[in-house]
């Protein structure tokens, strides 16, 4: 009767700012301004509609709480890597900061905070996504819904935005949390360059975590049953993030050229299965964020000795590495919006009955 009330609840609301908008448009005005667009005004009720119901959700209370304790772990752990290796107040140079997010002490077999973030940010994805269309559709709201004039597409845009928008607070206020303690441990503020680094990465995680939103979407859309749509969600995420490295190791092995044969062969080889590695969403994450929080790395693919003569052994500037993980961003976001746009073909061509 809650989820029944919350629905009727929406739909009177959504009336009441149509017909707002309808008398607007109506009453003369000589301004010569084109009236609002009437479903802007619903897509707007729509998204603070689902903030709060994902907000007032137990599942979406456990998995913060989850997260943030990880997060204090991760903390906690990295903040006694950097006093047992005995840095000091001169440590600012060598991106001290940023270590914050990336060391981990080895005698509290704790994960770091990305590792914390690469696990356990598309489990949010998955949790906020899995039922977004398929409960409207099981409990005969959906079909009340669009029978209301509104557009069919600020539906789907609307659950998309609301659960984004909750991803982003998440992510940016984990991010911050870990940047206020280590501005409380260590007794001085991060550098220009560390900051900008850090906001960075708050933002590629947020794409990442985006890409699982619109993966879970997409099932929820293709299968009628929540619990299906989370299954096969958990599934690829699990296949993704542990047998693809897996399968990709065998296939080198299989296809492995002998240590003898020519440097040109041995770098298309190792080109082709580093290819195959960046088409895991995982990985091109995981590439992204080692160079944005480690900017002593200066390549992300196989080295000649050639290539490694002449070269300075200093730190990439922040474009520099903005620049080298440019083709991963890319790619993360190809397949963000690749699944966004199959569920946004699926839904707009599915039959939605008045009754279900």
């Amino acid at each position: 009767m809650n989820a029944k009330a919350q629905s009727l609840e929406l739909l009177s609301s959504i009336r009441q700012k149509l017909r707002d908008l309808l008398r607007r448009s109506q009453a003369p005005s000589g301004t010569g301004e084109l009236p609002e667009r009437s479903g802007s005004s619903a897509f707007w009720v729509m998204v603070q509609k689902e903030l709060g119901d994902h907000i007032r959700s137990w599942r979406f209370t456990i998995l913060i709480g989850i997260i943030v304790l990880a997060c204090i772990g991760s903390i906690y752990s990295s903040l006694t890597a950097i006093r047992d290796n005995g840095t000091g107040q001169g440590a600012g140079d060598s991106f001290l900061f940023l270590k914050m997010f990336t060391l981990s002490s080895s005698s509290l077999s704790i994960p770091t905070f990305t590792t914390f973030l690469s696990w356990l940010g598309p489990l949010i994805g998955i949790a906020l996504g899995f039922d977004a269309v398929n409960s409207e559709r099981n409990k005969g709201t959906l079909g009340r819904l669009m029978s209301q004039p509104i557009y069919r597409d600020d539906f789907l845009k609307a659950k998309f935005a609301a659960s984004l928008i909750l991803i982003a607070i998440v992510v940016f206020a984990l991010g911050l949390l870990v940047t206020g303690l280590g501005l409380l441990t260590m007794g001085y503020p991060p550098t220009p360059e560390e900051f900008w680094r850090i906001l960075f990465f708050l933002i590629i995680a947020v794409v990442y975590i985006g890409f699982w939103l619109n993966l879970s979407i997409l099932f929820s859309i293709r299968f009628r049953q929540a619990a299906t749509s989370a299954l096969s969600g958990i599934a690829v995420w699990l296949f993704l993030t542990l047998f693809y490295s897996m399968i990709i190791n065998l296939i080198g092995s299989a296809t492995a050229v002998p240590d003898t044969a020519a440097v040109s062969e041995q770098l298309r080889h190792a080109n082709f299965i580093l290819t195959l590695n960046r088409l895991s969403p995982s990985e091109l994450f995981a590439e992204t964020i080692t160079t944005m929080l480690s900017p002593g790395v200066r390549s992300l693919g196989p080295l000649t000795m050639d290539q490694l003569v002449g070269a300075i052994s200093a730190p990439l500037p922040l474009g520099q590495s903005v620049l080298l993980i440019w083709p991963q961003l890319t790619g993360l976001l190809a397949e963000t919006v690749l699944c966004f746009g199959i569920s946004y073909y699926l839904f707009m061509r599915q039959e939605i009955r008045s009754r279900n």
